[in-house]
């Protein structure tokens, strides 16, 4: 009986470049050697895909978890079956949208149920998502609502840079409304108890101001770093976690590549995933941290302009696929 992690990989969007990018990742026998992969989509999806990326891989149907051999050259698919195989490529449909739901939702079953270790998702089309009758900002308010998970937050992490949010997939004017001293503090235990697993015994974090140079004193906004930020940042430290802020954003993301700190709490989306991804588009790893059950994600769309072009760049996935390796529980 093998010990290594059984992965589940989701299709994602099965119009956009998830399907390829899959394909070119399980192209390899090190990820077998690694893991046990399981792709959660469509096997037609898969196979057309196949001649936009030239590889030869055996697709293989399966109904059942039991029924995969996990043998390099071989991509065994739950296939869910959804979606026609002349399904438009690089187009916005419900018909995906909804499919790309019930890959993740027969996903986080299965994890649920114990039979897939981790759940590594290929990215989705949030237009398509709600076309698809499912209205939900992203994957990580989908893996929340159906593990019944209240605390969580996005975690993007890239060689030498992770950040953690207080909010997310909101305007800036909503976020600034989200922000309170309740959810600082709950995303700073996060990225503590997060690190702490991986292996860091003192992690150092750095919290983020809200307004420019962390408002100084008083002189940008009006007064939300001393109302909503400090207030948790206090709290937290008196926890004994190692935190310091908030500091000011445009110096802080320069610091923590150089090594002052080990992550940042970014406030808003794109505070935090701009420096990401400055880094590299195939840099960046999506991990949702809070929930009951191990998820890693690409931090890249659907990248429907190349779907089909078999250019799209399989490394955040395959990054993706190490990291949900790495903090799967271990079997016996």
């Amino acid at each position: 009986m093998s010990t290594l992690p059984v992965v589940g990989i989701t299709m994602g969007d099965p119009a956009g470049v998830g399907p390829e990018i899959i394909l070119k990742s399980l192209n390899t026998k090190e990820v077998y050697q690694q893991c046990r992969p399981i792709v959660i989509g469509d096997a037609r999806i898969l196979d057309r895909a196949q001649q936009f990326v030239n590889t030869n891989l055996e697709i293989i149907t399966i109904e059942d978890i039991g029924e995969a051999a996990y043998e390099a050259g071989k991509v065994y698919c739950l296939d869910m079956n959804l979606v026609p195989a002349d399904l438009p490529i690089g187009q916005v449909s419900a018909e995906a949208g909804h499919a790309a739901f019930e890959f993740l939702r027969k996903a986080i079953e299965l994890a649920n149920e114990g039979k897939i270790d981790a759940i590594c998702t290929a990215p989705l089309n949030k237009e398509a998502l709600h076309k698809g009758g499912h209205i939900y900002p992203g994957h990580t308010e989908i893996l929340a609502e159906l593990t019944n998970t209240n605390d969580f937050s996005m975690m993007l992490s890239a060689p030498n840079l992770k950040v953690i949010h207080v909010t997310t997939h909101v305007g800036i004017i909503d976020a600034v409304k989200m922000i309170n001293p309740e959810r600082v503090y709950k995303v700073i235990k996060l990225a503590d108890e997060t690190l702490k697993k991986a292996g860091y015994t003192n992690p150092k974090i750095a919290v983020c101001g809200i307004n420019p140079h962390a408002g100084e004193n008083g002189l940008f906004g009006y007064g939300e770093e001393e109302e909503k930020v400090i207030p948790g940042v206090e709290k937290a430290a008196l926890e004994g976690i190692n935190v310091v802020g908030p500091l000011p954003a445009d110096t802080l993301f320069f610091r923590t590549v150089r090594g002052d700190f080990d992550i940042v709490v970014a406030m808003y989306h794109d505070q935090g995933h701009g420096p990401v991804k400055v880094l590299g588009l195939d840099a960046g790893v999506n991990i949702t941290v809070g929930l009951p059950i191990i998820r890693t994600s690409v931090d890249h769309g659907t990248a429907f302009d190349i779907a089909g072009k078999g250019i799209a760049d399989e490394k955040s996935l395959q990054e993706a696929i190490r990291q949900a390796i790495e903090l799967a529980p271990k079997r016996a």
